[in-house]
């Protein structure tokens, strides 16, 4: 049986309407593709502490959670996500990556111009939607 991880991702938007997105790293499980910010929830961690928790160590600001955007489960050769994205907002400092290869804004209209990691493919669609 397959692990099943929860996993908590920040939609970050600038005062541009632009979304802050993050190329997985060539050493990260899923090298090379882009995703939204964030990591995995800790035993006995709300969401919004969890998230808030991952930008600072992974981005070195500070953000305020809101509300959910989109939920879901992807299932990988070897693991499940179960993947929470929130929508955001950077309330201290400019993001700077500790763990991606780069750091990118994009105009919503835009997300589907990158190679998404599977799991973030369905948010990407909700926020395109609504853009």
């Amino acid at each position: 049986m397959k692990k099943t991880i929860n996993v908590v991702a920040a939609v970050i938007e600038n005062e541009n309407n632009e979304i802050l997105c993050a190329l997985r790293s060539h050493d990260m499980s899923i090298p090379n593709k882009w995703e939204f910010p964030g990591g995995k929830v800790e035993v006995g961690e709300s969401l919004h502490d969890a998230l808030e928790r991952e930008i600072t160590e992974e981005l070195q600001c500070k953000i305020v959670a809101g509300e959910v955007i989109h939920e879901h489960t992807h299932e990988y050769e070897s693991f499940i996500v179960h993947l929470t994205c929130l929508h955001t907002r950077i309330i201290e400092g400019i993001p700077h990556s500790t763990e991606h290869a780069k750091l990118i804004w994009l105009p919503k209209e835009n997300l589907n111009s990158i190679i998404w990691a599977p799991a973030d493919i369905p948010v990407v669609k909700v926020i395109m939607q609504k853009a």
